[in-house]
């Protein structure tokens, strides 16, 4: 389902954009921005409910959680469609 794969390359340019925070000056290069822009959006709606834990913020996980559950649930809706279809 073409869904479900852009919800798996979405995640996987998150975990990038988050392993980004490790490498100083990686935000300001000009992949770092373009990551920026396809992914704080998402990640600042997380920011807003969940405060960060000293110094750490989990709102990357979290974030990849949720999509994680999206990407199961299309998945899962999609099978039973496909049932009710086929006359199971």
């Amino acid at each position: 389902m073409i869904l479900t794969k852009l919800i798996q390359i979405y995640s996987t340019l998150l975990v990038i954009y988050i392993l980004m925070s490790w490498l100083p000056g990686a935000y300001q290069s000009k992949f770092g921005q373009i990551l920026a822009r396809i992914c704080e959006p998402y990640l600042g709606f997380f920011r807003r409910i969940i405060p960060p834990i000293g110094m750490i913020s989990v709102s990357g996980i979290v974030g990849i959680f949720v999509l994680n559950l999206a990407q199961r649930g299309l998945y899962s809706l999609f099978q039973i469609i496909l049932r009710l279809l086929m006359g199971f």
